[in-house]
């Protein structure tokens, strides 16, 4: 059972008020974000056309100060970020209840090596419940689940049939069973350290008492091809520069989809995932620090494979991004948010969005101006303050990738760092995608299959 002195501590965190975001992603725009949206969208094309000479050099200095200013929070989040000791353990009698989720649809050919993946946890079980959360209709995974034998512990809990047909709605059902006093989720397949649960319990039990979440590091196997190798240094410099350094200003950030470590009680309370919002572990993240609770970073990591072609990479990052404008657009639906909370949506979900608009349009403003002076013509002007924020933007970019590879032992060569930006374009047709899905999908779970793993376990 839980050890009374991390119980004590926890009974004066107070409970969140009602929440006036709790409709979340099922509710539309309200009339002021129309009409703000409106308001920047005419603007634009009124500047486009009755003035363009004076629209294009606001555009040109805006995101010539837009790289500028994510170098420098590139820069300052790799020394932020630095890594530390992590938190004394816990004996095993003094270890809490934990849960376990791993919500499963259409992946019969994942249930044996799931189970082998959690089985390998060194928890005691006495204090260890695992549930493998199926869908109703989905009849063979239920049959591979009914199949495999199953460690002491571990269960399966069938989510009654319903809409929308999301993870979250699945783990909200599972969550009314889970008997832990703190819970994560893994997806099939998770190859979670086997000391993460310790670990995190462990932060749990040396943090404040307003933490309510501890996310650990995802990182991606590196195979061969281009895709996956600049996908593992995506997953790099998120989950080993970015959320660590904003972890340690004490700010919000998105929770990964995976490994997050939560405290059940606090979950409970602001009613478990948002079923509507496609990057439902992204708005948690946001809702816990509107709700006045923390989160932090541990480093005991959980491997995943990365996507295995642009088949299956493109739906996964349209639902994100998509997810990812849901999310602000709930942050932001009461009005402006909080300063803190404010900067935290900008450091994350903005600075995500941003790149992604940009990325396309500006290498192809590069390979023009490039083009043009090869040839010896007129084009695109470039003067030196470009230069420098290009420059010092992609730099600083290439840095952290780098920082956060080396952090998570990723096999990759200073080859696979440099050619970055030819994967960085892909981002904006994920955009592209991502936009109109939202008006006329918005609900829609782009579901990332995956497939056994390619690799041997660690």
């Amino acid at each position: 059972m839980l050890r009374k002195d991390w119980l004590r501590k926890r009974a004066g965190v107070m409970r969140p008020p009602r929440d006036p975001h709790r409709a979340g992603a099922a509710a539309p725009p309200n009339l002021g974000q129309v009409l703000v949206w409106t308001t920047i969208l005419s603007g634009t094309g009124a500047g486009l056309l009755w003035a363009p000479h004076l629209l294009w050099p606001a555009l040109h200095h805006g995101f010539a100060a837009l790289f500028v200013a994510l170098a420098l929070w590139r820069l300052a989040a790799i020394g932020l970020s630095r890594p530390r000791p992590p938190p004394p353990a816990l004996p095993d009698e003094r270890l809490p209840r934990y849960s376990v989720l791993a919500p499963m649809y259409r992946e019969a050919d994942m249930v044996a090596q799931c189970v082998a993946a959690l089985d390998a946890l060194d928890y005691p079980r006495d204090r260890l419940q695992v549930l493998l959360v199926l869908e109703a209709d989905d009849a063979a995974t239920q049959a591979a689940a009914a199949a495999q034998p199953l460690p002491t512990g571990f269960s399966v809990f069938v989510a009654p049939p319903g809409e929308p047909r999301t993870k979250p709605r699945a783990c909200n059902h599972a969550l009314a069973a889970v008997t832990g006093e703190l819970v994560t989720i893994y997806d099939a397949e998770d190859r979670p350290d086997p000391q993460q649960l310790r670990q995190a319990a462990a932060a749990f039990g040396s943090g404040p008492p307003s933490l309510a979440c501890v996310q650990a590091p995802l990182r991606v196997e590196v195979g061969s091809d281009f895709l996956s190798r600049q996908f593992a240094l995506e997953y790099a410099a998120l989950f080993e520069v970015t959320l660590p350094a904003l972890a340690r200003l004490g700010l919000a950030f998105p929770l990964g989809g995976t490994s997050n470590h939560l405290h059940t009680a606090t979950l409970r309370a602001l009613g478990g995932w948002d079923p509507y919002n496609v990057t439902e572990d992204a708005d948690l993240g946001f809702r816990l620090a509107r709700a006045g609770y923390a989160a932090t970073t541990i480093s005991a990591a959980t491997r995943e494979n990365a996507p295995a072609s642009l088949y299956d990479w493109l739906p996964q990052r349209t639902r994100w991004l998509k997810g990812y404008m849901q999310t602000l657009g709930v942050q932001t639906r009461a009005g402006p948010p909080p300063p803190s909370l404010a900067a935290a949506l900008l450091l994350t979900l903005g600075v995500t969005l941003a790149s992604a608009l940009v990325h396309l349009p500006t290498a192809s403003w590069l390979a023009a101006y490039l083009a043009f002076w090869l040839l010896g013509g007129p084009g695109p002007s470039l003067t030196l303050l470009d230069a420098c924020a290009l420059a010092g933007g992609v730099g600083a970019a290439l840095l952290a990738n780098a920082v956060g590879a080396r952090r998570a032992g990723l096999r990759v060569r200073s080859a696979d760092i440099l050619l970055a930006p030819l994967y960085w374009p892909l981002l904006t047709l994920a955009f592209l995608h991502a936009a109109p899905r939202l008006l006329l999908q918005p609900h829609k779970w782009d579901k990332t299959d995956h497939s056994p793993w390619p690799f041997p376990a660690r």
